[in-house]
């Protein structure tokens, strides 16, 4: 599939971002059995489920969420994709849910932690251990995030999947606890496993360049307290993650995924280039962020293919054209970790 110069509207993204690649279609072959996405109602789960049933469409695909906005179980339907309503918290309804032998994990909480902590390790340490314990003989990949590490050097390669997770905030802290209750029950039960840490994925309708072309079209200063970042267009995020199912291990194992560290200065100034629009910073860039080293999802299954300047380019389309934001801020330059 060639790359389009921009998207029309919100169906084409979606289109290209669901659009299978030959590796996928290869891998999806080898993953035996259906393939079940928990959460799937969050900024990801849409087009990746879309992209499995596409890759697969002998396979149930089955995506479960609550389903709270409207008119997307209809449309995940019309795509040849099984939905079943369904809070996460509930034991019963867990036990309800189908046998299937590949999970997808995406539920959890990050916007709104800071004041209801409480819910936010519900979320993110409580369901988890549900679902483990629940689906105990499946195979299950895991979204998680890079948050969950200490801040690394912004001169190196980004933190390894050995480094110890050491982050600050209560949100981190709880991804942390969803990253142990998936050990613990793959540890107790054998069950094979992966951990994706996963680092920005970039939509045109919400992400980091999407932030900073936002404020860089409303004369908004650029923070550069937080300097660098990784960042993966969310097409190549989908497919990693259904092709993360080939790598799960018993006890699970850990995936940092994403792409390369780019320079939040750079790319603003990019931004503002395709914009026509002075950039105006604030801050200086720290030397240390949240930087993560994707050489072993790069080995295991290839670099994603979307580079920088083509993000860059969509990005700056899609602002100038005025199109759809899902108004869900990243956050990406705070230090302190609270959300």
């Amino acid at each position: 599939m060639s790359l389009p110069n921009s998207f029309f509207d919100e169906a084409h993204l979606e289109d290209v971002m669901s659009t299978p690649s030959p590796a996928l279609l290869n891998d999806i072959q080898k993953i035996s059995g259906d393939i079940m996405i928990l959460g799937v109602g969050g900024k990801m789960g849409p087009t990746l489920a879309m992209m499995a049933k596409r890759a697969a469409p002998d396979k149930r695909i089955i995506g479960v969420a609550r389903f709270s906005e409207p008119g997307l179980k209809q449309k995940l339907q019309n795509n040849g994709i099984e939905c079943i309503e369904a809070d996460l918290l509930s034991r019963y309804a867990l036990q309800v849910l189908p046998d299937v032998s590949n999970i997808i994990f995406m539920a959890g909480r990050k916007f709104g932690s800071q004041g209801s902590e409480w819910l936010t390790w519900a979320m993110n340490a409580h369901v988890p251990a549900l679902v483990a314990e629940r689906f105990k003989s499946s195979r299950i990949s895991v979204f998680s995030t890079a948050c969950v590490y200490p801040f690394v050097s912004v001169k190196g390669t980004g933190a390894k999947e050995d480094i110890k997770p050491t982050p600050l905030g209560e949100y981190a802290n709880s991804c942390v606890a969803r990253e142990r209750m998936f050990e613990h029950f793959s540890h107790q039960f054998q069950t094979s496993g992966c951990l994706i840490r996963l680092s920005y994925s970039i939509d045109m309708r919400y992400g980091v360049l999407h932030d900073l072309a936002r404020n860089i079209i409303q004369d908004q200063a650029i923070s550069l307290h937080m300097g660098h970042a990784n960042v993966i267009w969310q097409g190549d995020a989908n497919e990693l993650a259904i092709r993360s199912l080939l790598h799960c291990d018993a006890p699970t194992r850990v995936i940092n995924l994403s792409g390369p560290i780019i320079s939040i200065r750079q790319a603003a100034l990019g931004l503002g280039e395709r914009l026509n629009k002075k950039v105006n910073f604030v801050g200086d860039e720290a030397p240390t962020a949240w930087l993560v080293d994707c050489s072993l999802a790069d080995r295991l299954m290839g670099k994603p293919p979307i580079q920088l300047n083509t993000m860059l380019d969509w990005t700056a389309a899609w602002t100038k054209q005025g199109q759809r934001s899902l108004d869900k801020p990243t956050h990406f330059e705070v230090r302190d970790g609270n959300y």
